[in-house]
């Protein structure tokens, strides 16, 4: 049986040589998903920053290239509210890439106030942008990822996915009395699902790759932005001397998506998180964040919709 005993002050430092990997990382631009690109374009990979806003993600090229110069780093626009979009940009990946040997689906948002938000396709934006956006384009970019000796997907969730419970009868909330926190949650479980859906069906078809996922734990990120006041005052830097025990810094936030993106002793369906109480910081190691997103049945209802609403069905071989 494998431990994480051993492997508690796992860190940047052991990050192996990735020379000749190819790594695409949505939301690459700030926060979690910039820390990620840094640490490994540091380690030598080409690292693609697939973002929305192409002028924020020039500016993280340029400053990711100053910190790590040791890979390159490049642009990929892509808008998951649009699954035109990620069509397009899974397009232009394929045009410039002939492997790709690790997905990290990264991005993500949170709105917590105000009414519910819509993707250009008609979804409620939490499980529009974070759940179908990244099936939608991880399934384009399977080829790629199959080229690839033994490619891997990271799909980051959150915490709070243990709040989910996703109802499939209004999964846009189109009936049922908004509430966003709930919407958020939903949609990190769904990553949850997804993870574990693929990851056996990679095991049914002997695929050379792996599907796993990570969570940041109490992240100091601008996620909060939309969030209710007491949210962004945890996040504030000022508040941190009360909060340090609560929230890490995004660096360390990483970690586990760093780990579960690169380590060698990483299995298909293997979970990544911080180490300490309650999972909110610390170092990155094997986690197990409870039965619900391993009900199989959950997990088919939700490849089924998910392939239905995005029109997008996966190719394992």
């Amino acid at each position: 049986m494998r431990s994480d005993l051993t492997t508690l002050s796992w860190g940047i430092d052991q990050i192996p040589d990735l020379s000749g990997k190819t790594v695409l990382i949505t939301g690459a631009n700030t926060g979690i998903g910039h820390a990620t690109a840094t640490a490994l374009a540091h380690r030598g990979a080409s690292v693609v920053l697939a973002c929305r806003d192409q002028v924020r993600a020039e500016a993280a090229v340029a400053a990711i290239t100053a910190a790590a110069p040791a890979g390159t780093v490049s642009v990929l626009t892509v808008d998951l509210a649009s699954l035109a979009s990620v069509s397009a940009a899974a397009d232009a990946v394929a045009r410039h890439h002939d492997r790709l040997d690790v997905l990290i689906n990264n991005a993500g948002v949170m709105t917590l106030v105000g009414p519910p938000r819509r993707t250009a396709d008609d979804f409620e934006q939490h499980i529009g942008i974070n759940h179908l956006g990244h099936f939608a384009l991880t399934g384009h970019l399977m080829p790629l990822l199959l080229a690839a000796p033994s490619a891997r997907v990271v799909w980051v969730s959150s915490l709070s996915q243990r709040k989910g419970s996703i109802d499939f009868d209004d999964l846009h909330w189109r009936t049922r009395r908004y509430r966003a926190f709930q919407a958020y949650s939903d949609s990190k479980l769904a990553n949850l699902l997804t993870m574990y859906h693929m990851q056996g069906q990679l095991d049914a078809a002997h695929a050379p790759m792996m599907s796993v996922a990570a969570h940041p734990g109490g992240a100091r990120t601008d996620i909060t932005r939309d969030g209710p006041r007491w949210m962004r005052l945890l996040a504030r830097p000022e508040t941190q001397w009360c909060t340090n025990w609560l929230t890490h810094d995004i660096p360390s936030a990483a970690l586990p998506a760093v780990r579960a993106a690169t380590d060698p002793e990483v299995r298909g369906g293997d979970v990544y998180g911080p180490a300490g109480w309650q999972g909110l910081t610390g170092r990155p190691v094997r986690v197990d964040l409870g039965p619900r997103a391993r009900d199989e049945e959950l997990q088919r209802t939700l490849w089924s919709r998910s392939q239905e609403l995005t029109g997008v069905t996966y190719r394992m071989v």
